[in-house]
């Protein structure tokens, strides 16, 4: 994983749900909040993406695929690891972890009984597991 993928979508795309869904994997998510932390700061990226993310599930009759704790959880290690004036390229290859398997991640903060509850994909819930 030496240099990052092309992934041409924007935050205005994102909003609007103007591009193709299929286009729309890890990657790209990871990519989306990455911009949204480096165009808004943490409060209001976690804001937006997080409506954007609700709408755009809603719009392709696939609500159930949001998860409000995965999603806030990617957005807070993304703003944490970010770095003022870094390209998307240098922050890709400093973050591999984040791009090769997004259930170890999230396993590190989160036991498999919380993050998979109702209540965790509604509503950001604090971790119950200290990451190792």
């Amino acid at each position: 994983m030496n240099t990052a993928p092309i992934l041409p979508l924007t935050i205005e795309q994102f909003e609007t749900g103007e591009f193709d869904p299929d286009r729309l994997d890890h990657e790209a998510h990871v990519y989306l909040g990455w911009l949204y932390v480096q165009a808004f700061g943490l409060s209001e990226a976690v804001r937006r993406f997080d409506s954007a993310l609700k709408r755009l599930t809603e719009q392709l009759g696939i609500p159930d695929k949001y998860h409000a704790t995965i999603t806030w959880t990617f957005l807070l290690l993304i703003n944490e690891r970010y770095r003022d004036n870094e390209k998307w390229c240098a922050f890709y290859s400093r973050n591999s972890d984040l791009f090769c398997n997004s259930k170890a991640i999230v396993g590190r903060y989160y036991t498999d009984t919380l993050l998979f509850s109702d209540r965790a994909r509604r509503h950001f819930v604090l971790p119950d597991r200290l990451a190792s």
